[in-house]
């Protein structure tokens, strides 16, 4: 079966038939047997399926569609991120056969979709655990990605019925969730660990499933950190729709002019401020991070804070020769900085400098500080108004 026969997914969806050879599926109901389960038909990206002793296993392929890189967007921006799954279980890319590598990977769709996307012109099996949706590294560190649901998947899928050898590819990412041994002693499949990115699965392969040294390596550049933003601005749509508007509100007490005129001049840069140091913690953090000084996020956060609240009060104008002016710089030169790394520190979620350890130390440490500073800074911002 020649690769060049796959179709399109505008193009009617064919059923390749594998040879027959001895064995069952394991779809009885007996005492210690397994039924087989396997993924629907009808999801959009399957472009046809492939019938083998297990029943009909979806097949799909490796050049991903508008829709697919459409529903990618919208899972950037938080839209049905929870639900962006594929369902557990088998699929084939390609033509494959009872002889063809099987990898292992999540059912998180993005996940899905960028392994068979590596793989061009390539004939494989994929197994995607039912990791809830979410992708293999945060899988792993949740369970999902684990030893009990590979050796249960690898039994309703039917999987020992489909290929003759019993060897899997895992995800080096999905390490931490995964004991090798026990899944062998579970299932009889051997565990293999794939490179860290799907990109490098071709030259895996082809070098008799060996992984150089950078392939094991797992870098965090700038695209990687810029993708993560959306998700990170997403994140603070809810408490801005309700912080802003008290700001604005705020600005309007006190002040050498009327409520309204102060809320224009005073609390319009009262939000403004609000919203730079946002933008400081969830898009200018991420993309300087390598760079910004401190170990802890929080702390590369203060320093960030601080310069964007130079900037603001820059461009505000306080009169420093009053005791107004002063309590307002000093105000969100706390207040900036404070919110700014309480987002950067939210990073740690999503980066791969960090670990849980660490995390939870530094947060004892730095989410108090941070709350003192805003808190500290709301209350000397409104006496500074009250004296003004």
């Amino acid at each position: 079966m020649n690769q060049s026969s796959q179709p399109s997914c505008c193009q009617q969806k064919e059923t390749i038939v594998l040879p027959s050879y001895t064995g069952s599926a394991c779809c009885g109901s007996g005492v210690g047997e397994t039924r087989t389960s396997l993924p629907h038909l009808d999801q959009g990206f399957v472009i046809g399926s492939v019938s083998t002793p297990a029943g009909s296993v979806p097949r799909v392929s490796s050049e991903l569609q508008s829709r697919d890189r459409w529903g990618a967007v919208k899972a950037r921006w938080g839209v049905g991120r929870m639900d962006y799954a594929v369902d557990p279980g088998l699929y084939a890319l390609g033509n494959p056969d009872r002889e063809s590598p099987v990898l292992v990977s999540a059912n998180y769709k993005m996940s899905f979709d960028e392994l068979r996307s590596a793989l061009p012109g390539r004939d494989l099996w994929i197994l995607a655990l039912d990791t809830k949706g979410i992708n293999v590294w945060c899988a792993a560190g949740k369970g999902t990605f684990g030893t009990e649901e590979l050796a249960g998947r690898i039994e309703s899928s039917g999987l020992k019925e489909v290929v003759g050898h019993r060897s899997l590819i895992l995800p080096q990412l999905g390490a931490p969730g995964v004991a090798a041994h026990t899944v062998k002693k579970l299932s009889g499949f051997g565990v293999r660990y794939g490179p860290i990115k799907a990109g490098d699965l071709p030259a895996y392969i082809d070098a008799g499933f060996k992984a150089t040294s950078t392939m094991r390596l797992k870098t965090f550049p700038f695209k990687e950190r810029a993708v993560l933003i959306p998700i990170e601005l997403i994140e603070t749509i809810k408490p801005t729709l309700i912080i802003a508007p008290l700001l604005f509100l705020l600005g309007g007490i006190g002040g050498p002019a009327g409520f309204w005129a102060n809320a224009l001049h005073d609390g319009s840069f009262a939000v403004l401020a609000f919203l730079s140091a946002i933008v400081g913690g969830a898009v200018i953090h991420p993309l300087l991070l390598p760079y910004l000084p401190g170990r802890a996020f929080s702390a590369k956060g203060l320093v960030l804070g601080a310069v964007v609240a130079v900037i603001m009060l820059t461009l505000q104008g306080y009169d420093p020769s009053m005791w107004a002016g002063r309590l307002g710089i000093l105000a969100w030169l706390l207040i900036i900085p404070a919110v700014t790394a309480f987002l950067a520190m939210n990073f740690t979620g999503a980066s791969t400098y960090t670990s849980l350890s660490g995390v939870n130390k530094e947060m004892r440490w730095a989410l108090p500080t941070e709350i003192g500073m805003g808190l500290s800074g709301l209350i000397i911002w409104v006496a500074s108004r009250l004296i003004a």
